[in-house]
């Protein structure tokens, strides 16, 4: 049986290398929350942005707080299964902060068109000279688009390789912001036009492909914190993995139940009604996929049928 602490050394190696960019994550959303902060004037786009980048630190810091406890947190009396779950645990409050940031800025940008608030871009003083601020929300915009389109793209395949949900979703959170900074430009710029409403509808535009991811996001972590069968990496459906390492052990087992769940990156497979073979259990002959993703395969275990059951067949 394997564990998040016996990792393959490729795999630690990728886990390294995500939380390195975790960290860069943390520090670039830092600096554009800020930005935002400085030039946020009455713009709902802008206020809008601002939540969500703020928001958006939920993710890495939830990823690197998940991984410090899985490399440090071994098995003992009290944890039996060490703090696999500590993954997903992270996943789920990654997902909801995706689903909720995504629900504020509809609320928010619905209530403002509903109320017909007109915002105004006012002029600051800038080095003895009237600026409008407009042109400094448009720079704010336009910075804070790049650190989240280079991260979020870095993001995917590094959660590919890991199988990790968490650190999809923070790509996700990251696809959210570079979407929220196209938008609002078009929102400013349709301000600086007199167009009122602008603003707001970019807003709410943006927040139902957010929602659409959280909810998705939302499904697929409730799953795995009931023990529910494996997801998809980028959806709520069953895991290509797990349906295909179901089959192969409804094949090879037959007349057996086979229950499949999730604890973190790993799958746990429990082959009921069977007492299983004599001889020690190769993963290698059970596991559907490539070799080298055979590491997700963390437990292969059998519950023999019980007395009673028999006597009754």
């Amino acid at each position: 049986m394997t564990s998040a602490d016996d990792l393959p050394d490729e795999i630690v190696k990728t886990l390294r290398q995500a939380e390195r960019l975790e960290y860069w994550n943390i520090f670039w959303t830092v600096t554009i929350v800020a930005v935002m902060g400085l030039t946020m004037g009455q713009s709902q786009t802008m206020k809008t942005a601002w939540i969500e980048d703020t928001l958006g630190l939920v993710p890495p810091i939830a990823f690197l707080v998940a991984a410090r406890m899985e490399r440090r947190g071994h098995r003992s009396a009290r944890f039996p299964f060490g703090f696999e779950r500590v993954n997903g645990l992270g996943f789920f409050l990654a997902a909801v902060a995706l689903a909720a940031t995504g629900a504020l800025l509809l609320w928010d940008s619905v209530m403002t068109l509903a109320r017909a608030e007109h915002a105004t871009v006012a002029s600051v003083h800038v080095f003895g000279r009237d600026i409008w601020l407009g042109w400094l929300m448009l720079g704010a915009q336009v910075y804070s688009l790049i650190p989240p389109l280079i991260i979020g793209r870095r993001e995917l395949p590094l959660a590919e390789k890991l199988s990790d949900k968490l650190l999809h979703t923070d790509a996700l959170m990251n696809k959210a912001n570079w979407l929220t900074g196209a938008a609002g430009l078009a929102g400013i710029i349709g301000l600086g036009l007199g167009w009122w409403w602008a603003d707001s509808v970019a807003a709410a535009i943006i927040s139902l492909d957010i929602i659409s991811d959280g909810v998705k996001a939302l499904r697929s972590s409730t799953a795995e914190l009931i023990d529910g069968a494996p997801r998809a990496l980028s959806s709520p459906d069953l895991s290509p993995d797990a349906q295909a390492l179901g089959q192969r052990l409804a094949a090879r087992y037959p007349g057996a139940t086979v229950r499949l769940r999730e604890t973190g990156r790993l799958i746990r497979a429990e082959i009921h009604g069977h007492a299983g073979p004599q001889a020690p259990l190769d993963h290698a002959e059970h596991w559907p996929a490539e070799e080298e993703r055979l590491w997700r395969l963390a437990q292969l275990s059998f519950v023999p049928p019980r007395r009673e059951d028999q006597a009754r067949n």
